[in-house]
């Protein structure tokens, strides 16, 4: 019996998810027609196109005057090290979610105390995405 029931669970949840996935498609493709209204709409009003004609030149006068203010040795510095740092974070983050993983398998608990004595509780994103 508890075999049914349990077969009858995976069957309720897989229910649930095809039918999840499939409204958010729907919901997707119902935005990208909003999206592109809207759109239409900025694109025939004189006033926005004439303001969005010297946003675009003022955001070319702005990358211009960047990257001469990030061509001095100092900004170079800076920038290299904020990459360095970035792959750290990267890295750290990684191996910090496998850690979590192996202390949830080893200890049977999603929960942690941190040196400070707060208590944390490991989660986990899941998503969908079609195999290849």
């Amino acid at each position: 019996m508890p075999e049914e029931n349990q077969a009858q669970n995976i069957l309720n949840i897989e229910s649930l998810i095809n039918n999840a996935n499939t409204r958010l498609d729907t919901l997707t493709s119902e935005m990208k027609e909003e999206k592109s209204m809207v759109e239409a709409v900025l694109e025939n009003d004189a006033e926005y196109q004439e303001v969005e004609k010297e946003a675009k030149k003022q955001a070319k006068l702005k990358t211009v005057a960047r990257q001469k203010a990030l061509n001095i040795p100092e900004a170079k510095s800076a920038l290299e090290k904020l990459k360095d740092t970035q792959i750290q974070l990267r890295e750290i983050k990684t191996a910090l979610s496998d850690y979590l993983a192996q202390y949830v398998a080893l200890s049977g608990t999603n929960q942690i105390e941190g040196p400070d004595g707060v208590l944390r509780q490991i989660i986990y994103t899941a998503k969908l995405v079609k195999s290849k």
